[in-house]
């Protein structure tokens, strides 16, 4: 009897097993087609000019040099608002406040703003600072929205590598007579750092692709130079591949999917970059 409950239960194993693997065979494949798609089509139009040049003939010529500055810009403020204040939320949330009805309602919204769609972020961000605060069509109102946006993923990460920490080290600090600040600075923190960076690039991959929040905040459709400061409009990979796919007729097949291709090997050298950063510190702080 005790057999053959394990034998079904071996079955079932290898099913799920299976069924997992499938589907993550599936995805897998998905995404290599579209990323093939996209090499395939778009590789030929990389060059120097492309990269380095201003759009010129109407974005039927020339480069992308300004889109490619002002996602740069754009992504680096963004991560520079939300990156502090959503690892001082998770802080605060995981470390001080109480369990309460208060916080239940605080992380059920923070898990509601999750799922809100990015248009509505971009009417926020309209409405708010470029209307309210007086920031205009900007950076900066560009890069508050993109913070509002992807705080809630990096409040989220951050606050289960907080819990992920064992209390033992806080036990050990606290005995030492470190106070609870001290604590979280010199027992806790150092060791959440990859999963905070965990979050921290989810937050860039969805702020460098989004192309809503920015349409209303910060793009700008056309640019014949950079941006001076936080206080000027940018042009933005996301935005400008919209552009020049819906808007500018008879522009070459090759320059969208160049547009798009540079595009995703950005997102990727980002999320590289901080996959690298991560691991840096995984090295440093084990336990």
């Amino acid at each position: 009897m005790a057999g053959s409950y394990w034998r079904r239960a071996l079955r079932n194993q290898r099913v799920a097993f299976a069924a997992l693997f499938g589907a993550t065979l599936l995805v897998a494949s998905a995404s290599a087609v579209v990323i093939g798609v996209i090499w395939v089509r778009g590789w030929r139009a990389l060059s120097w000019e492309f990269l380095t040049a201003m759009p010129t003939q109407g974005m039927r010529a020339g480069g992308i040099f300004p889109a490619i500055i002002g996602t740069l810009e754009l992504v680096g403020l963004t991560v520079l608002f939300a990156l502090p204040m959503g690892v001082s939320a998770a802080i605060y949330l995981t470390e001080y406040a109480a369990d309460s009805w208060v916080t239940r309602v605080v992380r059920l919204a923070i898990v509601n703003l999750s799922g809100v769609p990015s248009v509505v972020y971009g009417l926020f961000g309209l409405g708010v600072f470029v209307i309210f605060c007086g920031f205009g069509t900007s950076l900066i109102a560009g890069a508050l929205t993109l913070a509002i946006m992807t705080l809630p993923v990096i409040i989220t990460a951050s606050e289960e590598a907080l819990r992920s920490v064992p209390q033992s080290f806080r036990e050990v600090s606290y005995s030492l007579g470190a106070s609870r600040w001290q604590t979280v600075r010199h027992a806790v923190l150092p060791f959440a750092v990859p999963g905070i960076m965990t979050g921290t690039i989810l937050g860039i991959s969805r702020a460098a692709g989004e192309t809503a929040p920015i349409l209303f905040t910060v793009a700008a459709f056309y640019l014949p130079r950079l941006p001076h400061s936080v206080f000027d409009q940018a042009m933005a990979l996301p935005y400008h591949l919209y552009v020049i796919t819906t808007q500018i007729p008879n522009i070459p097949p090759g320059r969208r999917y160049g547009t798009a291709l540079v595009l995703l090997l950005l997102v990727l050298s980002l999320n590289l970059s901080a996959v690298m950063l991560r691991a840096h510190f995984r090295r440093k702080r084990q336990w």
